[in-house]
């Protein structure tokens, strides 16, 4: 199943960071934020992917291309036919490489196209089947298979992960005044928020006009007015990218070695066991689908 997603926004509330690439570009840990969101896709078998490019394009493309050529392997190149062919592996001992299986449509968008437009410029891509669609710049422990099987069951045009918003200050509960319940950056307890994880079928493309529609708005307006937007509720760990206070929060969580998106790593467990770590963290979905509603908000920008 196809994953499409969006890497070609201004970034401009990360201008530290951005002015020389763009945001999905960012790294954590050593590697860009993109590299992440794939990595955990693949997690769950879906390795297809479509990014659509913008801002600093030639960044993603640049590293694309030299991630793969720096692969430790064989490399024939035809310059009349812009072709590159990749060869046996070296010293790896036999290990598998960690991106086999995956595929890689970049496809130029747009400097200042919005992020519907975007969408709609992918259309060639994935109007024929479902897909997946998120920004290139949040990480989460979603349980996509529940959420492909979510979105199955109801028959609609969409399914928009809901998420409790980050708490921006610590969280304190008080008896009197002594402090019974300290945490440092909690979930908040209360209202949803738009995740940006999506399942989409391809009659979403109806909903969006041109290069200027913000797909957050009016698309997703109309798709809750018509009921063909549900939301499934994600109660584990979710984080945008908008800040440096952002970044240095999931740097902070990498370094320590309990990311809990990184569910790659065990060579001893299986595919299928790895996605066992994401839901042993997960609270059970609500038995009936909600409809998703005008108080859902934007929570990561492309």
């Amino acid at each position: 199943m196809k994953v499409a997603i969006l890497a070609g926004g201004l970034g401009s509330r990360l201008a530290e960071e951005t002015e020389a690439r763009p945001k999905p570009m960012v790294e954590i840990g050593g590697v860009p934020i993109l590299w992440h969101i794939m990595r955990y896709y693949a997690c769950f078998g879906h390795a297809d992917f479509t990014v659509a490019l913008g801002y600093k394009g030639n960044v993603i493309r640049r590293h694309a291309t030299d991630f793969a050529a720096l692969s430790a392997a064989d490399l024939r190149i035809d310059y009349s036919r812009r072709q590159v062919e990749y060869g046996a592996q070296h010293g790896c001992e036999g290990a598998p490489w960690a991106m086999d299986g995956w595929t890689l449509d970049l496809v130029e968008t747009g400097l200042h196209t919005n992020t519907g437009g975007r969408i709609r410029r992918l259309r060639h891509l994935l109007h024929r089947e479902r897909f997946f669609l998120t920004w290139g710049d949040g990480l989460s422990t979603v349980d996509l298979d529940a959420l492909l099987a979510f979105h199955k069951s109801h028959g609609k045009l969409a399914t928009l992960t809901a998420v409790r918003p980050p708490a921006r200050f610590g969280h304190l509960e008080l008896d009197g005044d002594r402090i019974a319940v300290f945490d440092e950056k909690p979930q908040t307890g209360e209202g949803w928020i738009n995740g940006a994880f999506f399942v989409c079928e391809p009659g979403i493309f109806d909903y969006i006009e041109g290069d200027d529609t913000q797909f957050e708005k009016q698309p997703l307006q109309d798709l809750a007015r018509d009921g063909q937007l549900m939301a499934f509720r994600h109660y584990g760990f979710w984080q945008c990218m908008d800040t440096i206070r952002d970044k240095l929060l999931l740097e902070k969580l990498w370094a320590s070695g309990e990311a809990p998106w990184r569910i790659w790593d065990d060579p001893r467990r299986t595919p299928a066991e790895r996605r066992t770590l994401v839901r042993a963290v997960a609270l059970p979905q609500p038995a009936l689908p909600q409809a998703a509603n005008d108080q859902d908000s934007q929570a990561c920008a492309s």
